[in-house]
């Protein structure tokens, strides 16, 4: 039976809770961040296969960089991948506008909301916001069937060594992971070979081949049609994830 006295004696505490600052931002905070994730993820459910590309939000329109990353999405859209960036600007907005000038190009937008705020770009045409960094990096990193890196900064080194993390721990399958740009990574690539593979084997051999290293749009764009060629990646959907060494789908 409905006790009332009870109800009456709990009512100040669940009146607090409500109102108070200090006891609802933390609690309370969580169904926000369980909506970021729902409509986040029913947002990618839309699409196919498509490819990530991560840059610098700093080049111009113009700079090689910019170009480059216009040339390879537009390669990519007339494949039929959707291509998807952070939405703002630099090779972002580079990546989005080589996407809409292919015919039927599929030009995507994850966007970060900041107190200073980044406009999505002006090549993007489907967007989706989010107010948590976290929650923006598992879309990016659940969204495509290929990953790509132009010259950067902290971000974008951020987002590579998430993925081939993920790759490397087998908690996503083997992505392709491709790095444009010889004169920036290889000296990073040199590193991470000497030092952490040579000098303290914090990897294996195996990690050194997770990703794949080329100088130009063109490329990569030849390499992304022998991985096609050999099934190693498709223009439909595949499985991303591992479940007890069991692939599961998106």
């Amino acid at each position: 039976m409905f006790n009332r006295k009870i109800v009456k004696k709990f009512k100040p505490r669940i009146s607090s809770i409500a109102y108070s600052r200090d006891e609802v931002t933390p609690s309370w905070r969580i169904f926000k961040i369980m909506g970021e994730f729902v409509s986040g993820f029913e947002f990618l459910r839309r699409y196919d296969a498509a490819a990530t590309i991560f840059g610098s939000a700093r080049c111009k329109d113009g700079d090689k960089i910019y170009d480059e990353a216009a040339s390879l999405a537009k390669g990519l859209a007339e494949r039929g991948f959707a291509v998807i960036t952070g939405g703002g600007p630099g090779v972002m907005a580079a990546a989005n506008k080589g996407a809409v000038e292919a015919k039927n190009g599929v030009s995507v937008g994850l966007n970060i909301q900041l107190p200073k705020e980044q406009r999505t770009n002006r090549y993007v045409r489907e967007s989706q916001s989010f107010h948590y960094f976290f929650i923006r990096k598992v879309m990016l990193a659940y969204a495509s069937e290929i990953y790509i890196y132009f010259p950067g900064g902290f971000g974008t080194l951020d987002e590579f060594f998430e993925i081939a993390t993920l790759v490397q721990t087998k908690k996503i399958c083997r992505i392709p992971i491709i790095l444009v740009g010889k004169s920036y990574w290889q000296p990073l690539l040199s590193w991470i070979e000497q030092e952490l593979y040579n000098k303290s084997k914090a990897i294996a051999q195996e990690d050194l081949e997770i990703y794949h290293l080329v100088d130009s749009a063109g490329e990569a764009l030849r390499h992304i049609d022998s991985l096609i060629k050999k099934d190693k990646v498709n223009t439909q959907e595949r499985p991303i994830e591992y479940h007890d060494g069991q692939e599961i789908m998106k």
